[in-house]
């Protein structure tokens, strides 16, 4: 970034010009991002479905990327903008481990990231704004951590789960209530697909399983042995399975009164 600004400052994300407009820009947007933490560390998790107005405009778009080894960054907002941050974002954290011979820090990390979003705030405020998840093993402290952000690249560290994007509401209630702090991370898991599926359930911009077109959630999970991407059979065995309870109780599991 450093480099570009110097250079070509034109060709960062948030320093292009665009022609004048009236209204708001049409591009697809990524909706829904959940991340939630256990003991061993840190799921992040994100639907398909990417929006343009009121239409689909993509049914499998990829949300949840990793950053590095030890981190990942899930996307909302715009989805073009979003995926050129995020490639340049994971060029950074690779320029930074070969120049030191080290990796970042995880806060470091999310700094970074947060210095990124606050160069696109440009864009942001002609409606094509970028707001990721970001989510990561801290192997200092050893356990998972969750960094929410703002358009301005205001950064947040959120406590045991996140949510971000159009369905964020719905899916934040859902994890408040079924969130424990001695989760498994096979129970973190199918916590973040219950949280996406409310989220699709109330919010028409977030995609549920898609068990006719086989497009299922993309669910990762970082621990001390670095970022793992659930294959697309587990996916769908979890989704299934999920799927299949909610036809017994289409309106998710219940949270005890007290």
């Amino acid at each position: 970034m450093d480099f570009l600004a110097e250079h070509q400052p034109e060709l960062l994300p948030g320093n292009r010009q665009l022609p004048p407009t009236q209204g708001v820009i049409e591009a697809p947007h990524g909706t829904t991002i959940v991340a939630v933490t256990f003991p061993g560390g840190v799921v992040l998790a994100g639907d398909r479905r990417a929006t343009m107005g009121n239409v689909i405009a993509q049914r499998d778009i990829e949300k949840v990327f990793p950053a590095d080894e030890y981190s990942a960054v899930g996307i909302a907002g715009t989805a073009g903008l979003a995926v050129e941050m995020v490639k340049l974002f994971q060029l950074e954290l690779e320029h930074f481990e070969k120049v030191e011979g080290a990796q970042l820090s995880l806060e470091g990390k999310a700094n970074r990231l947060s210095t990124m979003i606050r160069s696109n705030l440009g864009m942001a405020m002609q409606g094509l704004a970028v707001v990721p998840l970001f989510a990561g093993y801290d192997l200092d402290r050893e356990k998972g951590r969750i960094f929410s952000y703002d358009v301005t690249g205001g950064r947040s560290e959120e406590h045991h789960f996140a949510a971000t994007g159009s369905g964020s509401i719905f899916a934040r209630g859902a994890m408040k209530k079924l969130f424990r702090d001695d989760l498994t991370e096979e129970q973190a898991t199918t916590l973040v697909v219950q949280a996406l599926y409310d989220a699709a359930d109330d919010d028409s911009a977030t995609g549920g399983p898609d068990v006719a077109r086989r497009i299922y959630p993309i669910i990762t999970v970082i621990t001390e042995d670095g970022f793992r991407r659930l294959s697309e059979g587990e996916a769908s065995e979890l989704s299934r399975a999920v799927l299949q309870k909610r036809l017994e109780e289409p309106d998710g599991p219940k949270a005890a009164l007290l």
